[in-house]
């Protein structure tokens, strides 16, 4: 069943991206509604497997794979949400992918955690620390789009990509919203790190912990700069995607080198 469930996950968000980059060219051409009730498909299947997946008698088990599979899971439930809301519709052709991908690493590619009981304490800092990284990858996404949007406007192009997307200055809000929520997320994970790890800076944690540190200083400059000196458009985007890279080598880079590197 989790791998039945896993295919089907993978092929509806496969479809849906498809569907979604044929309307950048044909607007007309499929129903934004239809698009996101395949992707909403698609999580729930998704959700399926990472429950099954994570969930063992003898404790939760957050290998790479999996806990790669659970953020992206998230990510698309975050975007499902919100493009009721906002106009995110065009970020469905970068998070369908990378759920699929995700899923399929996930369910078919060797286990490389460990099960796991964890305290509540513990559990909260996961949690907050998961959703920070969640929301930031969907930042980044969007910040990728708006780089892109501003290259288009400045070339004079009106069709596709551009079209279908709100006017620059929205796009910008829409970033600074996201990256606010991240920010607080990821400052509350740190807080609760620091209450309930034993040891933030024992050897395996100390890599995770200083880039995570350090991307937090990023994510509060750009957020300072944002405020007091009105940074926008490409430096806001270098600032976003800096950020996001220290975490992606906080988080995952610290698990390969633990599960993968030093366990081989």
């Amino acid at each position: 069943m989790l791998f039945v469930a896993t295919l089907i996950a993978i092929t509806a968000y496969l479809g849906a991206a498809w569907l979604q980059w044929q309307r950048l060219s044909s607007p007309d051409s499929y129903s934004g509604r239809l698009i996101r009730l395949l992707g909403l498909g698609a999580f729930i299947f998704h959700g399926y497997a990472v429950y099954a997946l994570l969930h063992y008698p003898e404790g939760i088990d957050l290998g790479t794979f999996r806990v790669g599979s659970l953020i992206a899971w998230v990510v698309v439930g975050i975007l499902l949400a919100s493009s009721l809301r906002q106009k995110l519709d065009n970020l469905f052709i970068g998070a369908f992918p990378m759920a699929a991908i995700t899923a399929a690493l996930a369910a078919f590619a060797p286990d490389t955690g460990d099960h796991r009981l964890y305290s509540g304490g513990l559990v909260v800092h996961i949690l907050l620390s998961l959703l920070a990284y969640s929301i930031f990858t969907l930042a980044a996404l969007h910040a990728l789009v708006l780089s892109r949007q501003e290259k288009l406007l400045k070339q004079h192009h009106t069709r596709g990509l551009l079209h279908s997307l709100p006017p620059l200055q929205i796009m910008e809000r829409l970033l600074f919203e996201m990256l606010w929520c991240g920010f607080i997320l990821l400052s509350t994970a740190l807080i609760t790190g620091f209450l309930f790890v034993e040891d933030l800076f024992a050897q395996h944690l100390a890599h995770k912990t200083i880039l995570s540190i350090v991307a937090w200083l990023v994510y509060a400059i750009l957020l300072a700069g944002r405020a007091l000196l009105g940074w926008r458009s490409q430096t806001a985007v270098r600032w976003t995607l800096g950020g996001f890279i220290l975490l992606m080598l906080a988080f995952f880079g610290s698990k390969i080198v633990v599960e993968m590197l030093l366990k081989g």
